[in-house]
């Protein structure tokens, strides 16, 4: 029986060949599209996964509450590993981890440098290893950082620096510029979705700083993890937390009613509020967004299926009639039709694989390669496949089955089936829901596009064209060497300025801090400090609008503050501030100056308050001015003469329009997702579209042969077959429009600054499927319209 039911769908499947190309198609493309939305999403949701007793790791992060905004870090006080475990009941293992960034040298035995590069290394516990789980390839890790001077490389860096892992054991690489330190392990390097990519781990009592007893003082460069005890989570000692806050915090009075969380493991690489070693996140909102647009994609699909087989169905009641005579039973009906969906869908499927592994290479480039994806990379990929089919085989196919299998025999024998109004309604409602869909994904998609051109467009209040960031050493044998640097480098063809700073203006590196103004605490906000030399201002063309800027100094002698820092201070008249005190570092120093507001964060962000001032040992970068038509050679210049002055460290450099654009990297990736599902969805919805016009334009065709011999035109006839398609497509967007303005208003409301949200991206996406509909329709129309009438009324 399965197999007579196999060629019976077979034959119908190739007598109506257009029409199951049309389905073929739109199923395939939505699978294929499918597919890659399924292997990045279950990429980012397997961030952290997969590692033993995960439900009970936590991280602590430092929150603070001002009367004005809330503050958030993924870093906490370096005591605070001191004395948690002791302090908190219920915590079985705790782990300090500090990240930091240094030059690591391999040397042979004359002590020639094998390997120098600048990397990030992590002091931590031994502990940590044990929390995470992680395994080990030589070495122990109890014993392996136990001592000072120790270090564990991962299975990639011992491999690097040594050839094999194995030869890493008892070597030793310099960190820094003086310190040996002994490789006493190897572990298995850490999978590409972890939010902790340690490759060369020291040991915790190595760190310079782990003395320190400043409970006011947060990097999120100090982590800080534990693993609570079994049967516990994290509201089961919250009361414990609550008192640890309590005596190290509120009771010391730190600024901000500061205190720390737990944060759960697994929401580590999600949340947006916290950073993550690892630097990469991606927020759950985004995520969900695009397994919507999977959905959009196959309901579209689908949808395209249940039209055309729904219209068909007339031209298959009289084998519906015969095999009921014959003594078919509903179910057997409705089994057969099944049948020909799911092979279609098997065929569809199995085109979808070939065309999302052509289209993998190109996602990973939208990513620049940081992510790697495989149609065989994990067994769940192959169960979500098989569940697609039968999710859409029966999606797409269990209507028509159930409207072809209800036909009378005594009517459908006679060909005098006909679809009932409610059937035409639901086509014509599917219609409209598949292009709502279409239209909410092209205004979205517009208006991401104008959110990010404006973002490139807008006024920053300072002038980055051209300019380069160079890293500056900072210790004390470098520092002597800066002022040779400048002097050299100013006399090399294409070199317009030099400024030593900490920063560029717009910096996601911030170093904020609680102050007093004129000797009363502020309460309502932490201020932001920048260092930066006196010229500094001239370099990216900041305004001052009062006063001026401070004189040449090492060490810093007065400030020049922002707009926003005196209108949160409550003066209204820049003059006003000057010679007002500030004190934020144990000095009081006087304003000097004021400089007109320009973004110093992503435009996510408000501008912070913030004071500049001199602080030579603060100076870790150089901005250097460039000449747009010697850029290329300028910069290869400035490499040679910093490599010949800072023989022992690693140059590194990036430009600062480059750094500000890297910002919205998730917006642009979300945009080319957007643009390119978009154009998938209206694909789909258009190939559909012309086969349901094809076919009406077929069942019509004695109709308008007609019109035709009582004399209408072809203008008419055209006319008749596109207007109710027109109609149903200016439904669709009256229905799209209010989904699509609480959609991307929404995502707007993640930008502090902001597009206008005007009728534009709404018009637009109202004209381009207008304009593309009757463009689409009008194909089939005409030639239908003037078609040979002999030929549609010989037989009568």
């Amino acid at each position: 029986m399965f197999k007579l039911n196999l060629k019976i769908a077979w034959r119908n499947l190739w007598k109506n060949k257009g029409y199951t190309l049309i389905n073929i198609l739109g199923l395939s493309i939505g699978m294929a599209s499918c597919i890659l939305i399924f292997l990045f999403v279950r990429y980012q949701l397997s961030f952290d996964e997969g590692i033993k007793n995960e439900d009970r790791i936590y991280r602590f992060v430092t929150d603070w509450k001002y009367d004005a905004f809330d503050d958030y870090s993924s870093g906490v006080p370096i005591p605070v590993a001191k004395v948690a475990k002791s302090e908190i009941a219920g915590l079985e293992k705790t782990a300090a981890i500090v990240k930091r960034g240094t030059i690591v040298r391999v040397q042979d035995q004359s002590g020639k440098n094998i390997f120098k590069s600048d990397e990030d290394v992590y002091y931590t516990e031994p502990d940590f290893f044990s929390i995470f789980n992680t395994q080990w390839v030589f070495g122990y890790p109890d014993e392996a950082l136990s001592q000072p001077n120790t270090v564990a490389l991962s299975e990639e860096m011992a491999r690097k620096y040594f050839g094999q892992a194995q030869n890493a054991m008892g070597k030793s690489i310099l960190v820094g510029t003086k310190t040996f330190f002994k490789v006493t392990g190897v572990f298995k390097d850490m999978p590409q979705n972890s939010s902790y990519p340690l490759k060369i781990v020291l040991s915790y009592k190595s760190f310079p700083d782990r003395d320190d007893d400043c409970w006011d003082c947060v990097s999120s460069g100090n982590e800080f993890y534990v693993l609570v005890k079994k049967g516990l989570t994290a509201s089961d000692i919250k009361g414990a937390l609550d008192q640890f806050n309590k005596v190290h915090f509120t009771d010391h009075k730190i600024a901000g009613n500061q205190h720390n969380v737990l944060q759960a493991l697994r929401d580590i690489h999600f949340n947006e509020r916290y950073n993550n070693f690892a630097e990469n996140s991606m927020g759950k909102k985004e995520i969900y967004g695009l397994i919507v647009i999977g959905l959009f994609l196959m309901i579209t699909a689908c949808i395209n299926f249940i039209n055309l087989s729904t219209a068909q169905a007339i031209n298959r009641a009289k084998e519906v009639g015969v095999r009921k005579v014959m003594g078919s039973m509903r179910k057997q009906l409705i089994f057969q039709f099944l049948s020909e969906t799911f092979m279609v869908t098997l065929v569809a499927m199995l085109i979808a694989c070939v065309l999302a592994e052509l289209c993998i290479p190109q996602l990973q480039n939208i990513f620049k390669g940081n992510i790697t994806f495989s149609l065989f990379q994990h067994p769940v990929i192959f169960v979500f496949m098989l569940l697609l089919v039968l999710f859409v085989g029966f999606l797409a196919g269990f209507y028509p089955a159930i409207i072809m299998s209800g036909f009378r025999p005594a009517l459908a024998i006679k060909n005098k089936i006909t679809l009932k109004n409610g059937g035409l309604s639901l086509r014509k409602i599917l219609v409209i829901v598949q292009f709502s869909i279409s239209i909410i994904l092209i205004i979205g998609t517009i208006v991401v596009m104008k959110q990010m051109h404006y973002i490139r467009q807008k006024t920053l209040g300072f002038n980055a064209n051209e300019v380069a960031m160079v890293s500056m050493p900072t210790d004390s044998v470098s520092l002597m060497k800066h002022a040779t640097f400048k002097e050299r480098l100013s006399k090399l063809p294409g070199v317009e300025m030099i400024s030593f700073c900490q920063d560029p203006p717009l910096s996601q590196n911030v170093n904020s801090s609680d102050f007093t103004f004129n000797g009363i605490k502020n309460k309502d906000f932490e201020v932001r400090r920048l260092k930066a030399d006196e010229n500094f201002f001239k370099l990216f063309n900041l305004t001052i609008i009062a006063g001026k800027v401070f004189s040449k100094s090492d060490t810093a002698n007065g400030y020049v503050v922002n707009e926003t820092f005196l209108k949160k201070v409550h003066i209204a008249n820049p003059q006003d501030a000057l010679g007002k005190l500030i004190n934020s570092t144990g000095q009081n120093i006087p304003i000097v100056g004021v400089v007109k507001d320009f973004n110093d964060k992503s435009l996510k962000e408000n501008i912070s308050g913030l004071t500049i001032s001199a602080g030579r040992n603060q100076y870790y970068r150089a901005a250097i001015k460039m000449d747009t038509k010697q850029l290329m050679t300028t910069t290869k210049q400035v490499e040679a003469l910093w490599n010949s002055i800072f023989p022992n460290h690693v140059y590194f450099s990036y430009f600062v329009n480059d750094r500000i654009n890297s910002y919205y990297e998730t917006e642009k990736v979300m945009g080319i997702l957007f643009k390119v599902f978009a154009g998938v969805i209206i694909f789909i919805s258009f190939i559909g579209l012309f086969g349901l016009m094809s076919f009406v334009a077929t069942q019509r065709t004695r109709e308008m042969a007609i019109r035709k011999v009582l004399g209408a035109t072809n203008y008419e006839l055209i006319k008749m077959l596109n207007g109710s398609f027109l109609q149903m497509v200016f439904i669709a967007n009256l229905v799209a429009w209010p989904l699509a303005y609480l959609l991307v208003n929404n995502w707007l409301n993640g930008f502090a600054y902001r597009m206008h949200l005007s009728i534009w991206p709404f018009l637009s996406a109202m004209l381009a499927t207008m304009v593309v509909t009757l463009i689409t329709v009008s194909i089939r129309s005409y030639k239908a319209a003037v078609a040979n009438t002999i030929n549609a009324l010989k037989y009568e």
